[in-house]
């Protein structure tokens, strides 16, 4: 059902759109306030999906209702009615986040698109508040260790700024979390969030990749075709396993970074890109420049801001809530029986060298809740655990 509140101290009026809205879709249910007080009360205690709310009121008028309910859920939709309409009045509505302002007595096909519309646009925008906390919640950095608390430190103050970061850390430790929550609590977060994995482009299309081609370019380029700078721009540009990138993508990118700007393989024409790019490498970058496989003033650009990811057997402290956290989530997400560990094998598993980190850690998890015992011992460690 659609819940929608009817805020309106004319009686008539009140009775009139309320026929209109139960006859125009069963699926709505309305409710009706006598004025502005009795109005915030029942936004308060329920759960609308649409207010209609008059201006003119006694105790409290319209403005004063849309105002006092947009600082605590900014995603309610209102339409406004006045009988006293006036441009000043739409204004300050609208700059107040109303959806659409009716006169009255209003045009009734006006009213029924603006309630239709409203209530798609707040369907959306509510999918859209959900989908961003599922993806906060995929890329969220678990722990509590002091290593770990130091990656959180710098994400928080590096995040609003644009500065460029390069993360460094051994395979599995989860650089591209890093990556994300940079991008989610930065002033782009809104934008385009592109990924690139350089290791796993071949080195003769890795410029394609990212800075596009025109038709003709070469053999399969079929139409023209934008690269990864221009797809994020105003966003952020994820390079990952950078230090595999060829030493001619390189100078491309460093242009790119200089000048914000980049041309298509087989063009001539500049294209003007704002993104701000996070590079990530397992490599040793000092090690890579001086044997002539990176380049030092590419480094330079990129890094102005490292941050290092600990390697887990740094923060085996960790471990524990790394494992909760791993049993919820393969729980919901592949229906498997929610299992607990003993303490025995948790402090078993914080005594294992995990070279492969975090990623080799969800591993085994997932391993233990298939073929284990509940509550996994032990016994289970020693049987299903790497050796």
């Amino acid at each position: 059902m659609v819940k929608i509140l009817i805020i309106e101290d004319e009686e008539p009026i009140r009775r009139v759109l309320h026929r209109i809205l139960t006859e125009e879709d069963s699926s709505y249910e309305v409710d009706e306030a006598i004025d502005g007080k009795e109005g915030l009360e029942k936004i308060n205690n329920n759960s609308y999906d649409l207010v209609l709310c008059d201006i003119k009121m006694p105790k409290f008028d319209g403005i004063e209702v849309l105002e006092s309910v947009k600082t605590l859920n900014k995603t309610l939709p209102f339409i406004m009615l006045t009988g006293h309409g006036n441009i000043s009045t739409a204004v300050e509505a609208m700059k107040l986040g109303a959806y659409d302002f009716i006169s009255k007595p209003p045009d009734l096909n006006r009213l029924l698109n603006s309630v239709r519309h409203a209530l798609e646009n707040n369907s959306l925008v509510t999918e859209n508040i959900i989908l961003k906390k599922q993806v906060a919640k995929k890329y969220q950095i678990i722990g509590e260790s002091k290593a770990i608390k130091v990656v959180h430190d710098l994400i928080d103050k590096v995040s609003p700024t644009e500065a460029r970061v390069l993360i460094t850390g051994e395979n599995g430790t989860g650089k591209e979390l890093v990556a994300h929550n940079l991008h989610q609590k930065s002033k782009r977060s809104k934008a385009p969030f592109i990924e690139v994995n350089c290791a796993a482009i071949p080195s003769e299309l890795i410029e394609s990749e990212l800075f596009g081609h025109i038709k003709g370019a070469f053999t399969s380029a079929i139409k023209d075709r934008p690269g990864k700078f221009e797809s994020a721009n105003n966003g952020t540009l994820f390079l990952d396993e950078i230090a595999d990138m060829s030493l001619a993508a390189q100078a491309k990118v460093l242009r790119a970074l200089e000048e914000n700007k980049v041309q298509r393989v087989g063009g001539n024409k500049d294209i003007l890109v704002n993104v701000r790019v996070i590079a990530a490498t397992n490599k040793d970058l000092s090690f890579e420049i001086k044997n002539g496989r990176f380049r030092e003033d590419l480094f330079h650009r990129l890094a102005v801001i490292l941050i290092e990811v600990p390697p887990l057997k740094d923060r085996k402290e960790d471990i524990g809530l790394l494992v909760e956290h791993f049993v919820k989530a393969l729980s919901k997400d592949q229906g498997l029986e929610l299992k607990s560990f003993d303490s025995k094998s948790i402090e078993s598993l914080k005594n294992y060298p995990w070279s492969g980190n975090i990623r080799e850690l969800r591993n085994v998890i997932e391993r233990l809740m298939i073929l284990g015992n509940n509550p996994i011992t032990q016994e289970n460690i020693n049987q299903f655990a790497p050796k």
